[in-house]
């Protein structure tokens, strides 16, 4: 899920990168194109293991691989161009929660939806917000503050203890102006790889003829991508069912 927490003009060219690490744990690579008038923060509801407390989220600062999503896309054939594949992919109370500075952004980790009223008051929902979703009551959430304007978001990165270590997560469901809709327009182009040992079916995803580290700065990634490995790609577009996606590991 994404959920800003002020009204945003428009959100496209969203990116995300998963991949498996040790002891249960997921790295995940976020990136968008963004225009919003206002200072704003994302919200990403994660499936964290519960009771992993306020220091399980790892943020990891790309400030120094700002292209590694267009890295990532050079590891693929270029489709023959048409209406629907020309798209461009860059790049006592209390207490407050820690506030950590992750290349230009700022960003938070919130451990129950209780907690978020120990948040930083910039980076807070309004009231109620996640009652009307109890589908994420168990889950925690990264929070990053975002700058007013047009840009393209260069990647937020982070890793967190999976609920289910058997299972890579996106978080791809739409909130964008504080209702959650049955269906949403997606511009998403996802990215994965398999860790040693795994095996799940990504029969409808794209691999890449080499290995990663033949287009990918390996040495900048700080431990995101394996170069011994092969990456996937899968782009969904247009009007769809509203939901995180979910890739099962056998």
């Amino acid at each position: 899920m994404c959920c800003f927490t002020r009204p945003v003009q428009s959100v496209n060219l969203t990116t995300i990168f998963a991949r498996s690490g040790a002891d249960g744990r997921q790295f995940l690579v976020y990136s968008m194109a963004l225009k919003a008038k206002e200072e704003l923060a994302m919200v990403l509801p994660l499936p964290v293991k519960p009771g992993s407390g306020e220091k399980a989220v790892a943020f990891i600062d790309l400030s120094g691989y700002k292209y590694f999503f267009s890295d990532l896309f050079k590891g693929f054939p270029a489709p023959p161009v048409t209406a629907s594949t020309s798209r461009s992919y860059p790049p006592p109370k209390a207490a407050k929660l820690e506030v950590v500075s992750v290349g230009s952004f700022e960003a938070s980790f919130v451990p129950t939806i209780e907690d978020f009223a120990r948040l930083d008051e910039r980076f807070r929902l309004p009231p109620g917000t996640w009652q009307t979703l109890p589908a994420y009551r168990t889950y925690g959430f990264a929070v990053f503050k975002l700058k007013p304007g047009a840009a393209t978001v260069y990647p937020m990165a982070f890793s967190f203890p999976r609920t289910n270590p058997r299972e890579l997560f996106f978080p791809t469901v739409h909130i964008h102006d504080g209702k959650l809709h049955d269906k949403a327009d997606f511009d998403h182009l996802l990215f994965c790889q398999r860790s040693p040992g795994e095996v799940f079916a990504l029969t409808e995803w794209e691999e890449s003829p080499q290995l990663a580290l033949t287009f990918m700065k390996v040495e900048k990634s700080k431990g995101l991508i394996d170069g011994s490995a092969h990456c996937h790609k899968k782009g969904i577009f247009g009007l769809r069912q509203n939901r995180d996606i979910i890739v099962g590991i056998a």
